[in-house]
């Protein structure tokens, strides 16, 4: 059996979603039908979406189901921008950061092809959103700014955003705040109401919920743009039939992983500490990414990334798996050519450390044994993947 080291990418379903699902998928209806197996999948449909509303502290009437992240996150900045934007056509500029997730740094960058002014507020070091450069971007020309978004807690290395501040900062001059939070659904403390943000993207495949569903929530005083068009299931917003048996297994995900979230984080904690520990002990000169300081203002409990100088993160990767153990790089790799990770540039580090990382997020199937296999295993494969690394070079140099 495999060490599964890679929840951020997803995690396992929970049984207890599973079962929510399954009891599910043997019956009929259409929620939009107005007999009786239509109604009845209705009551799923919007009993669940209850269930979700208590646990992310909203209101019910601000869920608005999707197919997952990629669609929230695109909903989200599309669609407040061309809502703000027709509303005030000086309202063409987008803050975010360098470091958020493609689902949202693509369809801004596709905006800008269509006359929105995207601008990337840089980072620290840690990976945290500069505060100071934020507010002078804003108080540049508030009008101007259609909306801003800003994730809540990074998918690579863990680093938690000054979101607080950054609502207040916005909201000042009326500007309307998304946030992913895909990542930290489940990890961290998570209210939408207490967050003041306007929009927020969560789905169900990373707290223990099936794949293809997921949600925007947003506050009802807010009417985005709809990117699709067609029956206007979701308040107008989104159309597209729902699945019911995805949403309820997705509304028990997400209202255990916040009835757990104290008691995981704990567990995690300790598991990455102890993952840390022993890899640098095993491999002194690796380098931990992120907020050094611990607590859910500062990172998510259960990532561990690691940079490992001398190495190409990929091949570290294939020679980890070749052990059955399962994690991720911190690069993309866009037909078949490994890239440095944007975060980690960004953040300040140089093309060949950015290839050189790893990193190993924790979940609620996690044991110390998948920890000890890994520092059991990070000495020789580290090794090895500098000794290919050395004779790589020794041989382009001929």
């Amino acid at each position: 059996m495999s060490v599964y080291l890679d929840h951020a990418a997803t995690t396992p379903i929970l049984p207890e979603a599973a079962a929510a699902m399954t009891a599910l998928l043997g019956r009929v209806g259409n929620a939009s039908s107005l007999h009786a197996s239509g109604r009845e999948a209705r009551r799923v449909v919007e009993e669940s979406r209850e269930r979700i509303a208590k646990a992310l502290h909203c209101r019910p009437g601000e869920v608005v189901f999707t197919s997952g992240g990629t669609e929230s996150d695109n909903l989200a900045i599309k669609g407040l921008y061309w809502a703000r934007r027709s509303e005030d056509p000086r309202r063409v500029r987008i803050l975010s950061t360098p470091i958020e997730h493609h689902a949202v740094l693509d369809p801004l960058e596709w905006l800008g092809t269509e006359g929105a002014k995207v601008e990337l507020v840089e980072v620290d070091r840690a990976g945290r959103l500069d505060l100071d450069a934020f507010r002078a971007a804003v108080d540049a020309d508030p009008d101007s700014v259609a909306l801003v978004t800003v994730m809540w807690a990074n998918n690579e290395v863990g680093t938690v955003q000054p979101l607080a501040e950054v609502v207040e900062i916005a909201h000042a001059h009326g500007i309307p705040v998304h946030t992913d939070a895909v990542q930290a659904l489940g990890q961290l403390p998570l209210e939408f109401a207490g967050s003041g943000v306007d929009a927020m993207t969560v789905t169900g495949h990373k707290i223990g919920g099936p794949y293809g569903v997921g949600a925007l929530v947003v506050r009802r005083e807010l009417q985005p743009t709809a990117l699709l068009h067609g029956g206007g299931q979701e308040r107008d917003i989104r159309s597209g039939t729902i699945d019911p048996p995805a949403i309820a297994g997705f509304a028990v995900a997400c209202e255990l992983s916040v009835e757990r979230q104290r008691e995981l984080a704990a567990r995690l904690v300790t598991l990455r500490d102890r993952l840390v520990e022993g890899v640098r002990r095993e491999v002194p000169d690796a380098i931990y990414n992120g907020d050094a300081e611990d607590g859910p203002e500062h990172r998510l409990p259960g990532n561990a990334h690691l940079e490992f100088p001398g190495c190409e993160g990929d091949s570290l990767l294939m020679l980890l798996d070749a052990r059955g153990i399962e994690c991720s790089t911190g690069s993309a790799c866009d037909a078949g050519i490994p890239q440095a990770s944007h975060v980690l540039l960004a953040m300040g580090s140089s093309e060949e450390f950015a290839r050189s990382s790893l990193r190993f997020s924790l979940g609620h199937t996690s044991t110390e044994a998948d920890v000890d296999a890994l520092i059991e295993a990070i000495g020789p494969v580290v090794e090895r993947a500098r000794n290919a690394a050395l004779s790589s070079k020794a041989h382009g140099a001929r």
